[in-house]
């Protein structure tokens, strides 16, 4: 019997579509750790200025759900940022490690500072390196003043507004004693909200924490004297304690999601994420977990 080319091609075409799905699927299994591929510790990247938490909630969300996972690990090279981004981060870790079913184990890279920190301060456990950059416990606002530039070149600012602190912190004008008092006390309230998170995250008293909360940063040595971090090692020092302690036999499996970099993104961590004190008049007020150097 004489086989009909078309039939003979249509043949191949379905192996060849069944083969590519097979090995697509694997590979996603592979990548998010399920299947009979256990046992595996996931690795999360927290670098930069931290402006948006959205990427990282989603990723612990997701690891925490995969029973393919046992652990995971917050590898922090940051200097903080933004207060609301650090504190959504910090919560989905303390929610992860309330439950209880998988361990949050963060590895401190150059620096884990301010937000870094914050964020840090939720997990079961921290590794710094002894000259890891940690700590730097308060919030920064940063505002200028071009009223001067402005009267030389002869610019004069018009502002229309309802209510007598609706400009507060403008760059064209000189700060009055009110204004500065209510940002201030701004300031002072994410400040102790910082505060209670570190006591509540490392089981430290409050008054404790808040005498180290003044802003300095320590080293990962210094931290560890001072009860910030647990252990000092770097991130394969952490692989291997946190295979320990989910009780992971020999080398744990790594799974690392694969992030898609633009162009926009590296101008927005690598230039605006570095000049926090610029900002356009229309942008307001902002405070941040961020290590100001």
């Amino acid at each position: 019997m004489k086989k009909h080319p078309l039939m003979v091609g249509l043949i191949l075409l379905a192996v060849l579509a069944a083969l590519f799905f097979i090995m697509t699927y694997s590979a996603a299994v592979m990548q998010a750790g399920g299947g009979l591929l256990g046992d595996r510790i996931a690795l999360i990247k927290i670098e930069g200025v931290i402006l948006d938490s959205s990427d990282t909630i989603e990723e612990l969300h997701r690891y925490d759900q995969n029973s393919g996972i046992k652990a995971i690990i917050l590898r922090i090279d940051s200097p903080g940022g933004g207060v609301v981004p650090s504190q959504e981060i910090y919560e989905e870790v303390k929610k992860i490690r309330e439950e209880g079913q998988k361990k949050v184990v963060v590895s401190m890279g150059t620096v884990a500072a301010s937000g870094g920190y914050y964020i840090a301060s939720a997990s079961n456990r921290i590794v710094a390196s002894p000259g890891t950059l940690t700590g730097s416990i308060g919030v920064i606002m940063e505002l200028a003043n071009v009223e001067g530039l402005f009267k030389k070149i002869g610019v004069e600012s018009v502002v229309i507004k309802s209510g007598r602190n609706k400009d507060i912190g403008s760059p064209f004008r000189k700060m009055q004693p009110e204004e500065r008092a209510i940002l201030q006390s701004l300031m002072d309230d994410v400040h102790d909200q910082f505060i209670q998170a570190v006591a509540e995250g490392r089981g430290l008293e409050e008054d404790r924490v808040r005498r180290m909360a003044d802003g300095r940063v320590f080293t990962g040595r210094e931290a560890k004297q001072l009860g910030l971090v647990d252990d000092i090692g770097d991130l394969q020092d952490t692989i291997r304690l946190t295979a320990d302690l989910v009780g992971i036999k020999g080398e744990p499996r790594i799974v690392e999601s694969r992030k898609r970099t633009s162009l926009l993104d590296l101008f927005r961590d690598q230039f605006l994420g570095r000049l926090p004190s610029m900002q356009l008049p229309q942008t307001g007020v902002s405070l941040k977990y961020l290590m100001a150097f």
